[in-house]
């Protein structure tokens, strides 16, 4: 069967869908978590191999990393399933009524977007998060993750569609593309796909959004900030950067670029470089940061100690020269740089970051309102990790994915991200020509949802 034939029989099962209540939506996750909590040894073994071919291609460590699934990965995936069963399910609220005239009463009622294409690569628990959030949401899915994953892809879509097909999902509701050529001919297919959601690096989804005729909702990279102010108290400013880009290197919402207020720096900044390198990462710092840094060493001459021993106290790093700031490194490597003013870190970010997540550590609730209004990025915390911007943190479950841009979905796309919604309108045998006429007028009196509107 060509990928044409595949996809239409995926657009059937969207319509499908619409037919299908909660009780068989949370019946099939859980019957979804259950036969992939039973088959570990085959998604593992799956997985061993896409593992040992990546190393023998010498995959960068960061994929590698992605691609890892067990053990404490599938534990996380069958946490997200469960979290979206208790869920309410997200179709058919109202989200929205008004009585136009009386006897004519319009809604404005949620709904699936229909047959969503998620391309997507290295990530095995990307496939369970997407085809989860699918189900529950009322969507059929067409997935495409990257070659290096194949085996350990294979068998949880195998796993997932025959699971949520038993108990009582439409026929096809999943269908799972395997080569680069099915990509090319998905994208075409127009008729039957209503959205395109790729993840991945920046280049793959400018691809995908180049190439594509459907509407395609992707994200750039993640280039994401911490800014420590000058007020900062210096454990917090520690942990949290510490946290921000270590606790998961590899993952987009990693912290990549830190900004330092000059003021914080003068006395700041050593101990705080020197903890992010105890901790592992690399540093690329600016030409104004080595200068503090140096600076410790003539410190050592006043106060008559050995220069040597001083230097011994100041973590390694190399100097970053160039001014392109927009880094995204994916492993455990951080730009540094110091900022004169708080309107210079959020200028800064809004002209170097991809719109992805930003923090601030402040003790000024002044300073982090400006930060929060002024950083044009989905998501903008202050005095927390950037490391919290996932779906599953912000109880929507699990997430597609993450969106940078402005329309229909922003940050973490959770069930919401995977709705549109319809208006429905009841009337008592109201035609238009009494209103165009002046016989009849609109009241356009707004109800309460749970009242007359629900």
């Amino acid at each position: 069967m060509d990928t044409e034939q595949r996809v239409k029989l995926g657009s059937k099962a969207a319509a499908a869908f619409l037919g299908i209540g909660s009780e068989v939506k949370d019946r099939a996750l859980g019957a979804i978590a259950r036969r992939i909590d039973e088959s570990r040894a085959e998604i593992e073994s799956a997985n061993a191999a896409d593992m040992a071919a990546a190393e023998r291609s010498a995959l960068p460590s960061p994929l590698l990393k992605r691609l890892s699934f067990g053990g404490a990965k599938i534990d996380e995936a069958l946490r997200g399933i469960e979290a979206l069963i208790k869920l309410p399910d997200p179709c058919g609220r109202f989200l929205e009524a008004r009585l136009l005239d009386e006897g004519l009463v319009l809604r404005r009622v949620s709904c699936p977007i229909g047959l969503i294409a998620t391309i997507f690569e290295s990530r095995p628990d990307a496939l369970v998060q997407m085809a989860s959030l699918a189900a529950k949401s009322g969507n059929a899915i067409v997935l495409k993750g990257g070659s290096e994953a194949r085996e350990t892809n294979r068998v949880l879509s195998a796993i997932i569609a025959r699971a949520g097909e038993a108990a009582g999902l439409p026929s096809d509701w999943l269908v799972a593309l395997e080569t680069r050529e099915e990509i090319g001919n998905l994208l075409r297919l127009d008729a039957y796909v209503d959205l395109v959601i790729p993840r991945g690096s920046k280049e793959f989804v400018a691809r995908i959004q180049a190439t594509s005729r459907i509407p395609v909702l992707g994200h750039s990279d993640g280039v994401c900030h911490v800014y420590i102010h000058k007020d900062a108290d210096p454990n917090m400013a520690s942990a949290i950067a510490i946290d921000s880009k270590t606790q998961y290197p590899a993952a987009c919402n990693a912290a990549e670029v830190l900004l330092i207020h000059k003021d914080y720096a003068e006395k700041g900044l050593p101990p705080l470089l020197s903890a992010l390198a105890e901790a592992g990462v690399r540093l690329d710092i600016c030409p104004r940061c080595e200068t503090l840094l140096l600076q410790e060493t003539e410190r050592a001459d006043e106060a008559n100690q050995p220069r040597a021993q001083a230097a011994r106290t100041l973590p390694a790093y190399s100097i970053k020269r160039d001014e392109d700031w927009a880094v995204e490194y994916l492993d455990t490597r951080m730009a540094v740089k110091i900022v004169d003013s708080l309107e210079d870190a959020i200028d800064h970010i809004n002209q170097y970051g991809s719109g992805h997540t930003d923090a601030i550590v402040s003790a000024s609730g002044q300073a982090a309102a400006g930060f929060m209004a002024g950083v044009d990025s989905s998501s903008v915390y202050h005095n927390a990790s950037t490391r919290f911007a996932d779906g599953y943190r912000y109880g929507l479950g699990a997430e597609v994915g993450i969106s940078t841009g402005k329309l229909h979905a922003r940050g973490p796309m959770g069930l919401q991200g995977l709705l549109s919604y319809k208006w429905l309108l009841e009337g008592s045998g109201q035609i238009v020509a009494d209103y165009a006429s002046g016989k009849r007028s609109f009241s356009h009196k707004d109800l309460p949802l749970d009242g007359e509107g629900r």
